[in-house]
């Protein structure tokens, strides 16, 4: 990558000021150490102007916390001033591992209350940043997109707050559905996809993977997925499978109709290894169902990827699955929590978002197009023909 982190002899928008909720400060300080070696390299010249104060720093983190009463309310706090600073915001609204207390009793943090602490950070730093940047890995109510009968548009709404609050720009990755993004169509909203860093993942765990028609197979597990397995299979030149959902519309289970069967539409599948992409793996029940009719449809190995893994019903089944064959590996992002167990597993996989969300942000500070960092087509046909000629990974 390091083509693309040149910015020399461009000016940035304002100082880099980086705030992270308390859940996301692990990546927030990967993130801010790949920012200060970039920024190592770049702009030597200039260390001592007035245009480049703040340039070069040993962290560009600032100091934050939302503490709260004891009857559960907060506030937001800058221990640090962020007075004409380009701030970036990051927030994970799926780290469930913090808790507060209320009235003596034990709450653990929801997407909600996350999302309020970020509000009270943007609260605090409003009138005082020069702009104000939102990261947001996981969308906050982003599976809450379209309206059915009488429900509530919870992710346009949370964008549309967020806009009036201030906000220049929002990033977040692999949303639910990017058309989210008409809610707020006068500001700025980027949804960046892990496709090289999912197969990068792969390749270091299966060095003897075949990229080609005749052994690798991508599938869609649901029509929702369909464009993400589109690329996958185009940009690595294999054929494309999907499942699709039939459901009974009859009842309503926990909020939707309850999948009745998974069918398949797709060639043969035998001998194949299969790669199952999709944006988040919830409990995991479907990507599991599909992950079995693969393999009794004869696939050789099958490798679930998706940008978050959630595992809202915990790890049990994936274990029993893994130990039956039905899955060689598991890939996610480190874009949101993920709990010690899981990062145990021999199935498991990390596909390392750090250095990427590092670029972005160096990018948007600059205010260049992020299509110098963008790239993923061009990355994936690299990091190919590096396997062909055999090199180092």
């Amino acid at each position: 990558m390091s083509e693309i982190l040149s910015y020399e002899n461009i000016l940035p928008i304002a100082p880099l000021k980086i705030a992270a909720l308390e859940g996301c400060r692990k990546l927030a300080r990967s993130v801010d150490d790949y920012l200060v070696q970039f920024r190592q390299k770049s702009n030597q010249n200039f260390q001592n102007t007035p245009n480049f104060q703040g340039y070069h720093e040993d962290t560009y983190m600032i100091r934050s916390s939302c503490p709260r009463f004891g009857t559960g309310e907060a506030k937001g706090i800058l221990y640090d001033s962020v007075r004409g600073a380009d701030l970036f915001i990051l927030a994970d609204v799926m780290n469930h591992s913090l808790s507060y207390t209320v009235c003596g009793h034990k709450h653990y943090m929801s997407p909600d209350d996350h999302y309020q602490d970020l509000k009270r950070i943007i609260s605090a730093s409003n009138g005082k940043a020069h702009r104000i940047n939102v990261i947001m890995p996981f969308l906050y109510e982003s599976r809450q997109h379209k309206r059915k009968q009488r429900e509530s548009l919870d992710c346009a709404f949370a964008l549309q707050e967020l806009a009036d609050m201030g906000v220049a720009n929002i990033i977040t990755f692999d949303a639910h559905d990017p058309r989210v993004c008409n809610s707020i169509p006068l500001y700025g909203f980027d949804s960046f996809n892990p496709p090289y860093q999912f197969i990068k993942g792969l390749i270091r765990a299966e060095p003897d993977l075949q990229f080609d028609k005749n052994h690798l197979m991508v599938i869609s597990p649901d029509e929702g997925a369909m464009e993400r397995a589109v690329y996958f299979a185009g940009v690595l030149g294999v054929d494309m499978g999907m499942f699709y959902k039939r459901r009974d519309y009859s009842v309503i289970v926990h909020g939707k109709n309850p999948i009745v069967a998974h069918e398949f539409l797709g060639d043969d599948l035998s001998g194949k290894d299969v790669i199952i992409i999709d944006d988040m793996i919830s409990s995991g029940e479907s990507m599991l169902d599909v992950a079995r009719q693969i393999k009794e449809r004869g696939a050789k190995r099958v490798f679930v990827c998706a940008t978050f893994g959630l595992f809202t019903d915990g790890l049990d089944k994936f274990d029993e699955y893994y130990e039956k064959g039905y899955i060689s590996h598991v890939v996610t992002t480190n874009l949101n929590y993920r709990n010690p167990e899981l990062l145990s597993k021999p199935y498991y996989i990390e596909a390392n978002m750090t250095k990427f969300l590092a670029a972005i942000i160096d990018c948007i500070n600059h205010d260049v197009s992020t299509e110098r960092v963008n790239d993923p087509t061009k990355r994936i046909h690299n990091l190919l023909e590096e396997i062909e000629r055999g090199d180092d990974l």
